[in-house]
């Protein structure tokens, strides 16, 4: 049987004198599928552990008794871990109220030491192939960790917030780090496809890392993405609800209500669950509501975050709230808010999802809200009306339900007016609907939905091109048996990093040293063969007796010569001008574009311009530019940020062919990133060893993913050449 391993911040029992298993929706979804999946949690057991022999002991007991291992934290690290960095800093940004967010330094260097005992925790127990899944905002950092250290385990992570805008996650300091943990994970799960577009976004905006509709490209490995929106526990809620307990409780509470419409409302007391707001709704709705002993708000607020100054500043507001709605509103029969700031028990909350006429669930952010559809679970046979937040993630499946703007109160004052006075075949409908879709989607359905997804999803990019570490041990193979060897070697995105602003792409020490070591190797000759202009390649290899091909093949240097000159000087490039005042109207429209000319062709780049818009600008640009240029001689490229027109009559595989055609080398070595170089790996010549650096379609027989891994296997070639 499979394994999986869920790390999370806290296990899912309670430690005290005795060790409880603990409710909740994903502990009970991974009891569902114990017949697939053998379950070990990795997770803080929640409370500080000081003693090493106790800690030894807890350790062989949650082991062997409830299938977790703990992470030992500090109370500081709690607090700069948890409470800091988690429910200071991340918490807020998530929820798009960065005017919320607190940032230090001890917080991030403790959220990643933390990270780092989690993934070391979990790297401990895995056996080879395990799966693991890490839950949330708490452990961003963890599913790189495990990938650099073990690339075998299938790494999923679900985040159970929201996913901001890039614009607002842009604010967070540790932006790029958080975003390069997360996609270490083979699958990373979003509530809602909103989430999901976000985050691609931010990857694309931050990172610079383009995306398909649902993975991400890293090199020869992809990181998918996917909707599961998560359930409750269905089956807990129908054992409750068909319980004496229940049938007793639900009764007491309609005597003690009775003559009353009851609306209920139930959250952690979270500035994120919009209860300041729902309270203005509320009185204004009573303003307006003539029998005031008839109606009845049952407030449940759960305590939450208490040592967080925003938390107890938002429990002294809502309770002065209250008291200031009840002075104004309660009669000597009445008073219209009952306001209860403690968990809980589950009986008591069922019966009371079970009496409400309405529930009112209007966050201002939430992730998905479960209280939405345990509402919706407990209304079995029952009329009711459930409110709904349309910023609460629940929103996108619950259709059914009253769909609020929690900023717009007035609305809400109405909404709450229309569901007490809708009537109770309406109410019934609404329901029905509603209900079936939360019990047939429950927590087991969620975790199922993403354990197969996390199983099945390729992790690997498909390719016909052979990917590392196989590209090396041909490449130096090849180089061992050749006497007479010709490099054609791309430079942007082969030899070099891509840069956003080209001119900063000069070669670096480390690039400087692999090219000393080919101009002194007599049985390798190079060639450099680039888009660049050639006063660029003149200036960079400079010091190096190498043949230099600039633009696509228009212009060469020969080795040991200082002259450049055409290398088919029929070539027409008439069509420039027109061409060069096309690219120059996208500059105006296309902010960070510019114009590059070079002597055979035309280029416009918009690497610094905002990817999203850029791109599609290109694409408009290059789909006017094919009717143009219909009966000229010259062809569009679409590369890497740029759109670039040159001559037909030049390319990199006409120039490999001139150099090679009577040459008698035994190997070939050609090796680019884009477009312009498939004209190489198209040539029929059995000496050619192509190679292609990075993502994108090819016809080159092997890929690697990166110009550092070419040049690493450039230098393991040259130490592959026998001495003289």
């Amino acid at each position: 049987m499979d394994r999986i391993l869920i790390a999370a911040n806290r296990l899912p029992v309670t430690v005290g004198a005795t060790i409880r298993k603990s409710s909740g929706g994903l502990a009970s979804a991974m009891r569902g599928l114990r017949d697939r999946f053998e379950n070990l949690w990795i997770g803080w057991p929640g409370s500080a552990v000081i003693d090493p022999q106790r800690r030894e002991a807890l350790r062989d007991e949650l082991r062997d008794e409830f299938g977790c291992v703990p992470v030992y934290l500090s109370r500081r690290q709690v607090r700069d871990y948890y409470q800091g960095y988690a429910n200071s800093g991340l918490w807020p940004l998530l929820h798009y109220m960065a005017h919320y967010v607190r940032q230090n330094n001890n917080w991030w260097q403790a959220y990643q030491h933390v990270n780092r005992q989690f993934a070391d925790t979990v790297l401990e127990v895995a056996r080879p192939e395990d799966y693991v899944w890490v839950q949330d905002y708490h452990l961003m950092l963890v599913p790189q960790m495990l990938r650099e250290a073990r690339p075998d385990l299938r790494i999923g992570f679900f985040l159970h917030t929201p996913f901001p805008s890039y614009e607002v996650f842009r604010c967070h300091p540790q932006r790029t780090e958080l975003l390069e943990g997360l996609l270490g994970a083979d699958l990373v799960g979003f509530h809602t496809f909103g989430y999901m577009r976000h985050f691609r976004s931010a990857v694309l905006r931050l990172l610079g890392l383009e995306s398909e509709f649902d993975f991400i490209r890293l090199g020869s490995r992809r990181c998918n993405m996917g909707v599961y929106p998560i359930g409750i526990d269905a089956e807990g809620f129908a054992q409750e609800l068909a319980s004496e307990r229940l049938r007793r409780r639900r009764e007491g509470l309609r005597e003690a209500y009775q003559g009353k419409r009851v609306v209920l409302g139930v959250e952690r007391l979270d500035y994120t669950k919009g209860l300041p707001r729902r309270l203005e709704a509320i009185d204004r709705f009573l303003s307006g509501w003539r029998d005031k002993n008839s109606i009845v708000f049952i407030l449940v607020s759960v305590p939450s975050r208490g040592e967080v100054p925003q938390y107890r500043e938002l429990r002294e507001q809502v309770e002065y709230e209250i008291g200031r709605i009840n002075g104004r509103h309660s009669t000597v029969e009445n008073t219209p808010i009952h306001f209860i700031h403690k968990s809980v028990a589950f009986t008591d909350l069922c019966a009371l999802y079970s009496i409400a006429d309405v529930a009112m669930v209007t966050p201002v952010m939430d992730g998905m809200n479960i209280v939405a559809k345990e509402y919706v679970a407990c209304k079995r046979d029952q009329p009711g009306v459930l409110i709904l937040s349309e910023f609460a993630g629940a929103a996108g499946e619950l259709f059914n339900a009253l769909i609020v703007n929690p900023y717009d109160v007035d609305s809400m004052a109405r909404s709450l007016h229309q569901a007490l006075t809708m009537s109770e075949q309406e109410q019934r409908e609404r329901m029905d609907g509603m209900r079936g879709h939360v019990i047939d989607f429950d927590a087991r359905a969620w975790a199922g939905l993403f354990l197969h997804d996390l199983e099945h999803r390729p992790q690997q990019r498909r390719t016909l091109a052979i990917t590392a570490p196989d590209v090396g041990a041909q490449v130096v193979e090849r180089f061992a048996n050749s006497t007479r060897i010709a490099c054609f070697l791309n430079y942007d995105g082969t030899l070099r990093e891509l840069e956003s602003a080209p001119d900063r792409a000069l070669p670096t020490g480390g690039m400087h040293d692999l090219f000393d070591r080919l101009q002194h190797e007599g049985r390798v000759d190079t060639y450099i063969i680039s888009g660049r202009t050639h006063e660029d390649l003149g200036a960079w290899f400079a010091p190096y007796d190498f043949t230099l091909i600039a633009e696509h093949g228009f212009a060469v240097r020969l080795a040991g010569q200082a002259q450049w000159g055409p290398l088919d000087d029929t070539i027409d490039v008439s069509w420039k001008e027109q061409v060069k005042g096309i690219f120059e109207q996208y500059v105006g429209t296309t902010p960070g574009s510019f114009v590059e000319e070079k002597a055979s062709a035309v280029v416009w780049h918009y690497r610094r311009s905002d990817p999203e818009f850029g791109r599609w600008k290109a694409e408009q640009l290059v789909s006017s530019l094919y009717e143009m240029l219909g009966n000229l001689p010259a062809e569009v490229h679409h590369g890497k940020c740029i759109v670039e027109v040159s001559s037909v009559q030049v390319s990199k595989g006409a120039a490999v062919r001139h150099f090679v055609a009577d040459t008698p080398y035994d190997l070939v070595l050609c090796a680019g990133d884009d477009q312009t170089d498939e004209s190489m790996f198209r040539l029929r010549d059995d000496r050619l060893l192509s190679v292609k650096v990075g993502e994108g379609d090819t016809e080159a027989a092997y890929r690697v993913d990166s110009p550092e891994h070419f040049r690493d296997i450039l230098n393991r070639a040259l130490d592959a050449l026998p001495g003289d």
